[in-house]
């Protein structure tokens, strides 16, 4: 089956939307990049903040030091 005009033409219509310089598409998918980086940027901040407290409690809730009879 060979290819006829339409389907040739869709094909290159894609290709220039996807992959011209400075079209539509390419500027939204750096947009979209930029905001999965900053998601997952965020989502390490997050986990990092919850890690640190729960150390502190965990050292605070476990007295080592022997208490002295008076």
């Amino acid at each position: 089956m060979v290819p006829g005009w339409v389907q040739i033409a869709v094909v290159v219509l894609l290709a220039v939307l996807l992959f011209g310089g400075r079209g539509k598409i390419s500027s939204i998918m750096g947009d979209f990049a930029k905001g999965i980086t900053s998601f997952k940027k965020g989502l390490k901040d997050e986990a990092a903040e919850k890690a640190e407290p729960a150390q502190k409690t965990a050292d605070e809730a476990i007295d080592v030091t022997p208490k002295e009879k008076a």
